[in-house]
């Protein structure tokens, strides 16, 4: 892995990039869920929490997004939440979704929070989750619910 892994601010002017990017990296996952969306309908989840997300770069070159929040679980409980976690299919696979989650480990140890996500049922990238020591915690008809404990972050 010879190459480097950065991250930016997203800006206004990246909604092109992201909506090509979550079209190329989840419309095959979400059809398997038998979801379908409208470019209007992939923009306003882009859209939701818009500057908490960062452009996932290699080698200056912008290849996907990372979305993350602190969020309240259960009333007072908190954790640190990843909404979005999406690679150029191009680029999946090649070790850059663990580094990410490297770095994501990183904040929540010094906010002393667990991590928190959700992954369609189908989509591939629970293996990912559950190497970087992720648990499934429940599920719906369409998606686990993932925690990682501060325990594992921290070990």
């Amino acid at each position: 892995m010879n190459f480097t892994i950065g991250f930016r601010k997203v800006k206004h002017e990246d909604i092109d990039f992201l909506l090509v990017l979550r079209k190329r990296s989840m419309t095959k996952h979400l059809a398997k869920a038998k979801i379908t969306q409208t470019n209007e309908q992939h923009l306003t989840r882009i859209k939701e929490h818009y500057y908490q997300s960062h452009i996932i770069l290699r080698d200056r070159k912008p290849i996907g997004v990372i979305n993350f929040g602190v969020t309240a679980l259960n009333g007072t409980k908190k954790s640190l939440h990843i909404r979005q976690l999406q690679i150029l299919p191009k680029y999946q696979g090649k070790g850059i979704g663990s580094r990410v989650l490297s770095v994501v480990k990183k904040k929540a140890l010094q906010l002393q929070l667990p991590i928190t996500l959700n992954v369609l049922l189908k989509n591939p990238a629970r293996g990912l989750y559950l190497r970087h020591g992720f648990q499934i915690e429940g599920k719906n008809k369409i998606e686990f619910h993932m925690r990682c404990p501060l325990e594992v972050i921290a070990a």
